[in-house]
């Protein structure tokens, strides 16, 4: 039987792991059990955007997994852009492993900025779950029939952008930054508390450019292309192995940020403006959303979250289902997944400084 249910606002917690050590401490008898308990999945953005999907994604599977077959339930802490359900989560030490927490590139980017708002420590956190992601920017269809060959901005670059954005420290940057490197005139709404707000913005007519994570494109945005209403024009990409920016593979069709690029006058993919978007996307989107266990959690506890999670990618259609839900991206676990932790807490100091400075002289945004 499946425990799980997806509730509003408060509660927190989360893990860390070794795949192998989780195995063999599994296979030891060491596993903590949750049988009876309810395992709070702290999420600290409201219910409508992509990392509410991405945990009501997994955690009726979660709740299969863990030992005991504990209840799952996805709370929502959302406010200041994630950095207050982050604060909160800060605050809390292990008790019993009942509580998760989940965080996004947004809640990551204001940590690797030194935003001032930022009580919290990654390195007291134990990480147990890393997914990557992708983000989709589309249009209206009418500005999207403006533009030129292979997603040349050009066309459209005289044109008001509105755009609902929950903080130019967050995720929002990397959009942000990407348009005005098109040349796009975009002026953001800023304090939104979840991405899916954003969306609605644009449903209502109140924004005329937008972008999704993967998730909640595909479950939100997807009916808004059928109906005619949304017009995709390019995804962000993705790395290959040797860190080039090429396709992301959930939207093959679809250009990535840097073939747009290109087809657009002057628009580069070099130089500190294009390295500094470059290193925020790498820091945002292929570790963009993490599960930790809170500072204190022993390593059976680590282990018990690191094996359920490693349950959960060997299910026999786990390929299929979470193409559906989340798209095609690496889904890591144990040193994977710490590896994918400090590329995603860590940005060149040269990305750090261009970044700064632009938020200081485009937003008004000093970071002291």
């Amino acid at each position: 039987m499946t425990n799980y249910t997806s509730q509003r606002p408060l509660a927190l917690a989360l893990a860390l792991s070794t795949a192998m050590v989780g195995g063999q401490a599994m296979a030891d008898g060491h596993a903590i059990d949750l049988e009876g308990k309810t395992v709070e999945w702290i999420i600290p953005f409201s219910e409508t955007g992509g990392s509410a999907k991405w945990a009501n994604f997994y955690a009726p599977l979660l709740a299969e997994a863990l030992p005991g077959n504990p209840t799952v339930v996805v709370v929502f802490d959302p406010g200041a852009g994630s950095t207050k359900g982050a604060n909160n989560f800060q605050e809390m030490t292990y008790e019993d492993g009942t509580t998760i927490f989940g965080s996004s590139g947004s809640t990551q980017f204001p940590y690797l900025l030194s935003d001032p708002r930022v009580r919290y420590e990654y390195s007291d956190w134990n990480v147990v779950l890393a997914s990557g992601t992708g983000g989709v920017v589309y249009l209206p269809t009418d500005l999207a029939g403006m533009l030129g060959d292979g997603g040349d901005a050009s066309g459209i670059a005289g044109e008001d952008f509105i755009y609902g954005s929950q903080g130019a420290t967050r995720l929002d940057l990397v959009p942000l930054l990407a348009w005005e490197m098109l040349g796009l005139n975009v002026e953001p709404v800023f304090g939104i508390e979840g991405r899916g707000d954003g969306r609605l913005m644009f449903e209502r007519g109140e924004a005329n450019i937008d972008y999704q994570t993967s998730s909640s494109y595909l479950s939100g945005v997807t009916p808004l292309v059928e109906a005619g209403t949304a017009t995709p024009w390019f995804a962000f990409g993705a790395l290959d192995d040797d860190g080039n920016v090429v396709r992301d593979p959930t939207f093959p069709d679809m250009p990535s940020f840097k073939e747009v690029c290109e087809a657009t006058d002057g628009c580069e993919t070099s130089g500190a403006e294009w390295d500094a978007w470059k290193a925020f996307f790498t820091a945002g989107f292929p570790a963009q959303k993490m599960v930790f266990l809170p500072a204190g959690a022993p390593q059976a506890a680590i282990d018990t979250y690191t094996a359920a999670f490693e349950e959960v990618k060997a299910r026999a259609d786990f390929a299929e289902i979470s193409a559906v839900r989340l798209g095609v991206y690496p889904q890591m676990t144990g040193p994977a997944a710490q590896v994918a932790l400090e590329s995603g807490t860590a940005v060149p100091q040269e990305a750090k400084d261009f970044v700064i400075n632009w938020l200081s002289e485009r937003y008004g945004v000093v970071l002291q």
